[in-house]
């Protein structure tokens, strides 16, 4: 059995999502957010981020941390650099914790739940539930991002462990 860790990383909302199983087998899942508060300063959350992220890996000891890449639109490019350091801080927990991480593209992400590079987020978001036989909707949607993130990683765990 594996157990991969997907994080979707955001200021805001970093989405956890969690699954243990064995290639296409899914024994179980769990699930988390953390939030920052914007009226901190960015420091305060990035060490609040680290802090969550670290305490996550130290209780989980997952195989694996599968990230969503950071990506940037030209329209708010304080964005990227925002996501920038998140992702900093959460491959710094990932590093020292010996856990190996990988970086996966949201349009292959997509791709790989939907069949559709373009997907909306709904629609990740009903895949990820059907693959975890899940009734209820996972709100937010960085939940079902991360425990997207998560599923590739467990069906790609021979390959992407490689990295």
């Amino acid at each position: 059995m594996v157990k991969i860790i997907g994080i979707d990383p955001g200021m805001a909302e970093t989405g956890i999502g969690i699954v243990w199983g064995h290639e296409n087998r899914i024994d179980g899942y769990a699930h988390g957010t953390v939030y920052t508060q914007k009226s901190d300063s960015h420091g305060k959350r990035l060490q609040e981020i680290y802090t969550r992220i670290l305490k996550v890996i130290q209780d989980e000891t997952p195989d694996l941390m599968v990230v969503e890449e950071v990506f940037s639109l030209s329209r708010y490019p304080k964005s990227g650099i925002h996501l920038g350091k998140v992702m900093g801080v959460v491959l710094l927990a990932s590093c020292q914790e010996g856990v190996p991480a990988v970086e996966v593209p949201v349009r292959e992400v997509k791709q790989v739940l939907t069949g559709n590079g373009n997907a909306s987020k709904e629609q990740v978001e009903l895949s990820v539930r059907h693959q975890l036989k899940s009734p209820a909707p996972f709100r937010p949607f960085h939940i079902s991002d991360a425990l997207g993130l998560a599923l590739i990683g467990l069906f790609r765990y021979r390959t992407l462990k490689a990295f």
